[in-house]
């Protein structure tokens, strides 16, 4: 379905990306979308036409969930190894591990509903971070499910699904790791993680690790177009674009910036999703950058200090900042030595070191990478 959509898409796009430079734009917009003009924009942002009230009944992140392994978006090879899974039937314990919003959850989802099909409810137990996951729960809970008899097809198993499981304890790990044991021809385990290396030897070495990797900027699109026509959304190509930039391959972010969006504007643009967002506008910061570079470094700081007042924190301004040098046009060298003083400052503020000086400190770095640049 994506890849229909995508190739119904215009191959030129954003050509004038204000955000990304040239060599970091692909994801193409439809004709009648890349310039719109004045007055259908004004049209758009003033005389939306209301949304029904079932629109806000689900959030857009469950109303698109993929239903089906097939279906899910990117990490076409994690993809293809839960698809085979589904065929065959014979599903292992799994760990799925990656960043937030990659599809490890609706992954493991959908592969459960493929697998049990109208036996989904009485056969999976699904627990997250918001339930008590710990000792009592493995013993109690979890071994009261993997007891209880649940008629299935031959060769499939109940299956309980651990999200976060990164956040269980120790404790809890080493008695689910017993209870695998235990359980092993009726129940199947997935434990979904950000980070693997939390989950202990013993799980980790009866479980199959399937790795999940942030989304690209096109594969967030193509579903954001799907939604978009889906929802009647009125929008210009910055507005997709900010969205892009703000999610940074977490595609629950993408649709949940969109939504709410969305809903407080009924228009979609640039300065709409950085309002909802709360980020540092990514101009603001690479006009800060440009000071630097030409040897404004007093406007450079004003600049910083107006961001610092306006509330945000120094993590979202380093992490927005590292984004726009990465992308910025400069000569190799300046961009590799800015891009290294960047890590320092944020491994400091990492550390709780996340005073307006750390940030300061930066930029006075940058400046002196500059003259380190211009001497002979």
């Amino acid at each position: 379905m994506i890849q229909e959509a995508k190739q119904t898409l215009a191959p030129q796009a954003l050509a004038n990306s204000p955000i990304f430079p040239p060599q970091s734009r692909g994801f193409p917009l439809p004709p009648h979308k890349r310039n719109p003009p004045a007055r259908a924009m004004a049209a758009a942002s003033s005389a939306a036409a209301p949304a029904p009230a079932d629109t806000y009944d689900i959030p857009w992140v469950e109303k698109y969930r993929p239903t089906r392994v097939a279906d899910v978006v990117g990490n076409s090879d994690a993809v293809a190894r839960l698809e085979v899974i589904a065929r065959d039937g014979n599903m292992p314990n799994l760990i799925l591990s990656g960043p937030p919003g990659t599809g490890k959850t609706t992954s493991i989802l959908a592969l459960a509903h493929e697998l049990l099909g109208p036996s989904y409810r009485e056969a999976v137990l699904e627990l997250n971070a918001s339930d008590d996951r710990g000792l009592d729960v493995v013993r109690n809970k979890i071994k009261m499910f993997a007891q209880k008899k649940v008629t299935l097809q031959p060769g499939r198993h109940k299956i309980v699904i651990l999200d976060e499981a990164d956040s269980m304890t120790s404790g809890a790990q080493q008695a689910l790791r017993r209870t695998m044991e235990i359980y092993s021809n009726t129940t199947r385990f997935a434990l979904a993680c950000n980070t693997s290396s939390k989950i202990i030897e013993p799980i980790q070495s009866r479980c199959a690790i399937v790795r999940f990797s942030r989304l690209s900027d096109q594969e967030i699109l193509g579903r954001l177009m799907i939604v978009v026509a889906a929802e009647k959304v009125p929008y210009v190509p910055d507005g997709l674009e900010a969205i892009i930039f703000t999610a940074d391959g977490d595609m629950r972010q993408a649709l949940n910036n969109l939504q709410a969006t969305f809903s407080g504007f009924r228009f979609v643009n640039q300065e709409n999703v950085f309002k909802v967002c709360d980020q540092p506008h990514p101009l603001h910061i690479k006009n800060m950058v440009k000071n630097v570079l030409d040897g404004k470094f007093d406007e450079a700081c004003s600049a910083l200090k107006q961001l610092y007042d306006l509330g945000y924190s120094p993590t979202d301004i380093i992490t927005t900042l590292f984004r726009v040098v990465k992308n910025y046009d400069m000569a190799e060298y300046l961009k590799l030595e800015m891009l290294k003083e960047t890590g320092f400052a944020h491994m400091r503020i990492c550390d709780g070191v996340g005073s307006f000086l750390q940030l300061s400190g930066l930029l006075a770095k940058f400046a002196l990478v500059r003259e380190t640049a211009k001497a002979p």
